[in-house]
């Protein structure tokens, strides 16, 4: 389990790859110094790993040694890709300008049609656009087949304001739909705004509403930056921007300080000023205060120029407030883009309407019912159904030898074995466009029966009519976990649910912060649970044994919903976030609430969505071992303020 807002896993390349490369470094340095050749010590594989490296950094002397020692390695496409990489960027991240546009075309033209070309065409759409080469850009942004980079999306964009070849409206209106997540922006999207200011297709007030998303998400630089696209002097004395970066530190002081500001403001700054109060107020479950500050905001109006994240949690004080004609208010005052892209707010549209007794709620309950997730489920409940498995779809072994033949698995794998997860999920997802479900559950099995747990749940998971629930919530070491859970009274079916969402199913996973293993146990906790169960044999390496990893993991997760009341979400919410927050998040509630809404309502987005996972797997998980049909409803429960035990859980 980890604390704080970054979860993302990351591996470690082990000792093994490090010494490789600080013995390529040794190498290389002899050879250019004269120094007779001696047998290279390095494997293949070992150079490979120290070529990924140097092409990260940009040492370009370096990627070219060790390139020139695996000409006959088996991935030429990533030798070539890494030297290449190497000199698009100097040391400090700037773009070279002699990049090798020519090597570059020949790298397209030679590997086009795998993972790699397109990757590379991503990063030399992003050398293009910073150096403003806007026909080159042009005509390989049509080519670039995944088109899943915001920053690139931005230069897109840009290149046609600057060439005016859309309509005024047109530019405007796909801005405002692309520039919606500050966090993803970057150089492109900066430049995008400022190139929409320029050219009048953005007010200069969108564009402090942009810096102010920025300070909402704690992104600082990125504020600044954005106010700086234009000589506007309030840009730099902006008063919302002050009452935003007042409010995520202290929203009642903020709230006072407002107050002797807003009269020297328009109605519109008024009422954005008290939502952003709103919101903050919101995130410490403050619902009373909350929800004050946004009826203040209602009153006043700025609707536009409230941020996505601001407009969500106006929804969420009103769930947790009890106000369900505000909640209903709130979403429909949502972009829709925003709506269709999160089912949460068609659910919750859905439930406000059927609490203020309209008979138009199932509507919205139908269009999530098809799906598993936590609102599908939700919503499936509300239409009076419970909880079961879609019947399964068995795949012959033809259909499974048919995946070992593709070549994007097999590079997929290799790079699985070397630990460069980033390049092999990316081959792997690579091979999985366009197929049917029935080819999708073939390529799960198959993942399945060469050990890569997480592709065969992530590949199972696309399936749209044809599912194998087997497959999608697979359940490895179940007579282990079986013995283990039975053992202390612990549900294994919430235990799996969570295990699926810390770490797929990856046995060596480690996270940003050195928790490990399919539980995803710290090191600190492992010590703590293993003296409480009294564990004599435990040291640090143990946690790389599956069973010790199991029953590490098992027994902190069943003291944490002791010490929780049994309360599933609680606990879930303390095993992602720790106990303190989770119980802190309890004590703050102004009233009972179903757990969905405390789910709804957690001020972490990272927690947040693991809860309502983790909730969805278990329920999911419960259907499969038990055979019944289930309710998420009755797993979520209710949750009512307490204060926070004595408890010293880590």
């Amino acid at each position: 389990m980890l604390e704080g807002n970054s979860r993302r896993l990351k591996f470690q390349r082990g000792f093994k790859a490090l010494a490789g490369l600080a013995l390529a470094l040794a190498l290389t340095h002899a050879d250019t110094q004269g120094a007779p050749r001696r047998p290279d010590p390095l494997t293949p594989d070992d150079t490979f790993v120290a070529l990924r490296e140097a092409a990260r950094v940009n040492d370009i002397a370096q990627a070219d040694a060790l390139a020139a020692r695996l000409y006959c390695y088996g991935e030429p496409a990533y030798v070539d890709y890494f030297r290449i990489k190497a000199r698009m960027y100097d040391s400090g991240g700037n773009v070279r300008s002699d990049a090798p546009d020519a090597e570059i075309h020949a790298f397209l033209q030679r590997y086009a049609g795998m993972a790699i070309a397109d990757r590379m065409r991503n990063d030399w759409l992003l050398v293009l656009g910073k150096r403003r080469d806007w026909p080159q850009f042009d005509q390989e942004y049509p080519r670039f087949v995944l088109n899943d980079d915001t920053q690139v999306k931005c230069y897109a964009l840009l290149s046609r304001i600057l060439a005016k070849s859309s309509p005024a409206q047109t530019l405007s209106d796909e801005a405002a739909a692309l520039l919606t997540e500050p966090k993803y922006y970057g150089e492109g999207c900066i430049d995008l705004i400022g190139a929409l200011a320029q050219n009048y297709l953005i007010p200069r007030d969108q564009i402090r509403m942009q810096a102010r998303w920025a300070l909402e998400k704690n992104l600082n630089t990125l504020a600044r930056r954005i106010a700086n696209v234009t000589n506007d002097d309030r840009a730099d004395n902006d008063p919302l921007a002050t009452v935003t970066k007042s409010a995520r530190n202290d929203p009642a002081a903020a709230a006072k300080a407002f107050q002797h500001v807003a009269p020297s403001l328009s109605a519109d700054e008024q009422g954005a000023g008290w939502a952003v109060i709103g919101a903050f107020y919101a995130r410490k479950f403050a619902a009373a205060e909350a929800l004050a500050a946004y009826r203040r905001q209602q009153a006043l109006g700025g609707e536009a120029l409230l941020s996505p994240e601001t407009r969500e949690w106006k929804v969420r004080a009103a769930l947790v407030g009890g106000d369900w004609s505000l909640a209903l208010r709130a979403i429909d005052g949502m972009l829709e883009g925003l709506r269709r892209r999160d089912p949460a707010w068609t659910y919750w549209h859905g439930r406000a309407l059927k609490a203020l007794g309209s008979d138009k709620a199932a509507a919205d309950f139908q269009q999530l019912a098809g799906a598993y997730h936590f609102y599908g489920q939700l919503s499936r409940e509300e239409l009076g159904q419970k909880i079961a498995v879609p019947a399964r779809t068995t795949v012959g072994e033809p259909e499974i030898d048919a995946m070992r033949g593709r070549a994007g698995f097999a590079r997929a794998q290799k790079f699985f074995d070397l630990n460069l997860r980033f390049e092999g999920t990316r081959e792997w997802n690579w091979e999985l466009r366009g197929m049917s479900d029935r080819e999708l559950l073939a390529a799960a099995e198959y993942a399945k029966r060469i050990n890569l747990l997480d592709r065969t749940v992530n590949t199972a998971d696309r399936t749209q009519t044809e599912h194998d629930f087997s497959l999608r919530y697979i359940a490895p070491f179940l007579d282990l976990m079986q013995t283990t859970t039975d053992k202390i009274g612990l549900d294994i079916a919430w235990t799996y649910g969570l295990i699926r969402q810390e770490s797929r199913f990856i046995m060596n996973a480690r996270s940003s912060v050195g928790a490990s293993g399919l539980m995803q146990v710290m090191p600190s906790t492992a010590k703590y649970v293993a003296r409480k169960i009294g564990l004599d044999s435990y040291s640090h390496g143990s946690l790389d044994d599956v069973g010790t990893n199991i029953l590490l993991g098992t027994s902190y997760l069943n003291m944490v919903l002791a010490d929780l009341d049994g309360s599933q979400p609680l606990a879930s919410a303390a095993y992602n976030a720790g106990p303190s927050r989770s119980k802190g998040w309890r004590a703050a509630l102004p009233r009972s609430v179903e757990g969905a809404i405390f789910a709804e309502a957690i001020p972490f987005a990272e927690t947040r969505t693991y809860v309502k996972n983790v909730m969805a797997n278990a329920t999911l998980y419960a259907a499969l071992f038990i055979g019944q049909p289930q309710s998420l409803k009755a797993r979520l429960g209710q949750i009512a303020p307490r204060p926070p035990n004595g408890s010293n859980l880590p």
